[in-house]
């Protein structure tokens, strides 16, 4: 299996076409102090494509997301600094992503524990796409019982991330044990799906190793998520690659932006920003 780099609402796209047909994402992301992560995500999201994006974010990143961001929505969380809120409306979104910069406070634990439980357990949202990265991946760490509730989600953590959830166990296991996409994120990202096949990549370099690149990374594979679900919903013979090609093709595209933003400048000098400028 190998991942696919002709998705027909990235190349073929209807010229009487609008924004409503290529999905709208919902972004949870951003506390105090770490709205930059918010910001990555919700630039690489919009570059890859989404049609509509919402971000949830805390009262305090409201003017720095629409000033830096002005494309996106946002949703108010009622607390200044924290996501301890879920939005209205979850159904609505073609996919969902948490993580990027909403720390690990008491709130924020409990407001994704309530989303990833609502979701296991609501027939219309378990439908949605998940996106689980950076502290939401450290929330699960500090309470395994959360694991129950992510069958189907799309992780992406690094090795220290990966090693907080699951110790020394083998990736194949892990994704087959919990019905997990797993996006082990390093030198020659490595993407397992239950029962499937491992895909390799080979795009990117030493230079993408540097604060944001997951962020933008988290940003690409919701935007593709959520075109491929929008797109199937209006095309019925629309043959849907699986969860983990497409986050296979996020992670090349991903990757090759940072080649070119590394021939651009030097491997040294790549910041997260030159890879979402790149896609």
């Amino acid at each position: 299996m190998n991942p696919v780099n002709n998705l027909p609402f990235l190349t073929n796209r209807d010229p009487e076409s609008h924004k409503g047909d290529y999905d709208h994402a919902l972004l949870v992301a951003g506390s105090y102090g770490k709205m930059g992560a918010a910001v990555l995500a919700a630039r690489a999201c919009l570059r890859a494509g989404v049609g509509l994006l919402t971000v949830r974010v805390p009262r305090s990143g409201v003017t720095i997301m629409q000033t830096a961001v002005p494309e996106a929505m946002l949703s108010i969380d009622e607390d200044e600094q924290r996501f301890s809120s879920l939005p209205e409306h979850l159904d609505r979104y073609d996919a969902i992503a948490v993580g990027p910069g909403i720390g690990t406070e008491a709130a924020t634990q409990e407001a994704v524990a309530l989303l990833l439980t609502e979701r296991f357990s609501d027939c219309c949202i378990s439908e949605v796409p998940l996106v689980l990265d950076a502290d939401a991946l450290n929330i699960i760490s500090l309470r395994k019982e959360l694991l129950a509730s992510i069958k189907g989600a799309v992780i992406t953590p690094h090795l220290r991330e990966y090693q907080r959830l699951f110790g020394d166990a083998e990736p194949q296991p892990v994704a087959d044990r919990h019905g997990l996409v797993l996006v082990m994120k390093g030198h020659n990202t490595t993407v397992y799906a239950p029962s499937c096949r491992p895909i390799v990549n080979h795009t990117g370099n030493a230079g993408m190793a540097t604060a944001g690149s997951g962020d933008v990374l988290t940003g690409v594979t919701l935007a593709l998520l959520a075109q491929d679900k929008a797109y199937a919903k209006r095309h019925p013979d629309y043959e849907r690659p699986t969860a983990q090609q497409l986050a296979a093709e996020a992670v090349r595209m991903h990757g090759a932006a940072g080649d070119r933003a590394a021939q651009k400048r030097q491997q040294y000098s790549v910041v997260a920003s030159d890879i979402i400028d790149n896609l």
